[in-house]
């Protein structure tokens, strides 16, 4: 069997690995990156970049595709569906914090293939799409990883390997790790549509959270398409989710009159809060979906998953160029992106989730008028949008130690 070296592997090329291994090569580690698709998947996934992660991508250079397609989005909504009340917030009031003060919204898979256009050209990696992670063997100094491609299994000898393999990561089997957690008990079902939905709202921004304890939804634009996202009655089958009629339902009910809504996409996905028990064992690093899934509310989970990217790459540097002690700095590692996943993603996307399900049925005026005074208090929305935007779970967990 044929067996090459490397530095590092990436096992996984979405928008998580793709930046691990763009910050590596970047900074001369010798990385090869393995995916077994060819090129990224067109489908619904992610599509909010927060500041912090425009700031990472901006400085690895990969971010040119994110400001040439993607939609500035400084200002995002609350809105209660039964009242009609709306709460804005602006990101322009943290610009002394950062250089993108706003969202941007854009598909993942556009900017994941130009985080791997600029990965491809980097002297220090390799690319390997339409390959896979098999298997992999943990050794006293090194991680052995067999590779299969389309004429044979390979073996990839590396002093590390970071996991982005996502949900149903290989890597994190292999290793036998837990995967803690719940699936909430609903579907959910997003579809996309070029219909000019904004014409039904007074200032609809880019980005909304809309209330309501019968049906609560995410309504949000991305290029050419607006993404509607509503959660699923547990009595319809899949084909039922699906279809016309379902379709016509949520968006009669959505914009107050019957109209055949023309979508671009309608795809069903299930929900999940799970931590896995260990961040790293070994010279292996988990990021991204293979350490932690959560609920969409909020757009954390893509975004805190290229924040363990960074975190994992500038590890591996420090090791394998600056003398670093290994053992410490994993743990250091794992130490620093487990308590902020448990303690802040996990917490905040349950939170999230639980108040868009409940909706204000229950105590309506109070939280209305909780949420009123925190519009009002500027030191209070200043803390929320850093919350929110996700400076404060970086800063907790550089605090770390």
């Amino acid at each position: 069997m044929i067996t090459h070296d490397t530095e590092v592997l990436v096992a996984g090329l979405g928008p998580v690995g793709a930046t691990a291994a763009l910050s590596l090569a970047r900074q001369g580690i010798n990385v090869t990156a393995v995916e077994p698709l060819v090129s990224s998947a067109h489908d619904l996934r992610a599509s909010t970049y927060h500041a912090p992660t425009l700031e990472i991508l901006d400085d690895l250079g990969a971010a040119d595709t994110l400001f040439s397609q993607g939609l500035k989005a400084p200002v995002y909504q609350y809105r209660d569906r039964q009242t009609g009340e709306v709460f804005s917030f602006d990101l322009g009031e943290i610009a002394d914090r950062t250089r993108f003060p706003y969202r941007i919204q854009c598909e993942q898979h556009r900017v994941t293939s130009n985080i791997v256009d600029q990965l491809k050209q980097q002297s220090s990696a390799t690319v390997l799409q339409g390959q896979r992670v098999l298997f992999v063997e943990q050794h006293e100094d090194h991680v052995i990883a067999y590779v299969e491609n389309a004429n044979a299994v390979e073996r990839w000898r590396a002093r590390y390997l970071v996991a982005a393999d996502g949900a149903s990561s290989v890597v994190r089997k292999v290793l036998g790790l837990q995967f803690p957690g719940f699936t909430y008990d609903e579907k959910f079902v997003c579809f996309s549509t070029e219909h000019p939905i904004e014409e039904a709202f007074d200032n609809l921004s880019y980005v909304n959270y809309i209330s309501d304890p019968r049906e609560w939804m995410v309504v949000l634009r991305v290029p050419g398409l607006w993404r509607v996202l509503v959660p699923a009655p547990l009595d319809l089958t899949d084909d039922q989710l699906v279809s016309d009629d379902y379709k016509n339902d949520v968006f009669g009910r959505m914009l107050g009159r019957d109209l055949q809504i023309v979508t671009r996409h309608r795809t069903i996905y299930r929900a999940h809060q799970r931590v896995c028990e260990r961040f790293a064992v070994g010279h292996i690093l988990l990021v991204g979906d293979a350490a932690h899934l959560n609920s969409p509310m909020g757009g954390f989970g893509m975004n805190s998953g290229i924040h363990d990217a960074v975190n994992a790459s500038e590890k591996l540097v420090k090791i394998l160029r600056h003398g670093a002690d290994g053992a410490a700095q994993v743990a250091l590692y794992e130490r620093q992106r487990q308590t902020i996943t448990r303690d802040f993603v996990q917490a905040q996307t349950i939170e999230n989730t639980r108040l868009m399900r409940d909706g204000w049925a229950n105590a309506r005026a109070q939280r209305s008028e909780a949420m009123t005074r925190l519009v009002n208090d500027a030191e209070a929305r200043r803390a929320y949008l850093l919350k929110q935007s996700m400076f404060t779970s970086l800063d907790q967990a550089a605090a770390i130690s």
